[in-house]
């Protein structure tokens, strides 16, 4: 049990290089909307000042939703861990919300948050657009 907290505390703080950002973010589509907080880094910040922003997203070897971000991101440092509701970026414009844990090849994601509310929402085949908005 121990492990398990351990291994969701560090990556929680890999998430962000220190303390999480209390902005956070609604995730709106037609299965359902949920709720992220963003990471307090340069890329989540970055990603909070273009909202609200729409993509259309794909599934992704049924772990994870993509799409195309309308500009780039700022490139921060990766990681290849993830999981369940991770936002990330694969490349500096590729936005992904992965609906499972795992990890990915390098050269990883970069974290922008985490998803607090129910992200199975998203575990489906399938197209979806999502709406990105600041949380009221």
């Amino acid at each position: 049990m121990w492990k398990s907290i351990l291994g969701a505390t560090s990556l929680a703080l890999g998430m962000s290089g220190g303390a999480m950002a209390q902005e956070r973010i609604s995730i709106l589509s037609e299965w359902g909307e949920v709720t992220a907080t963003l990471a307090d880094n340069d890329a989540a910040g970055a990603l909070l000042d273009m909202l609200p922003v729409t993509i259309d997203m794909r599934d992704h070897l049924r772990q994870e939703k993509t799409g195309y971000m309308p500009s780039d991101l700022p490139e921060l440092p990766r990681q290849r861990d993830y999981s369940t509701g991770t936002l990330g970026l694969w490349s500096s414009d590729h936005f992904v919300i992965y609906y499972s844990s795992g990890n990915v090849p390098a050269p990883g994601i970069i974290v922008l948050g985490q998803v607090t509310g129910d992200v199975s929402i998203f575990d489906r085949p399938g197209n979806i657009t999502v709406k990105l908005t600041r949380h009221d």
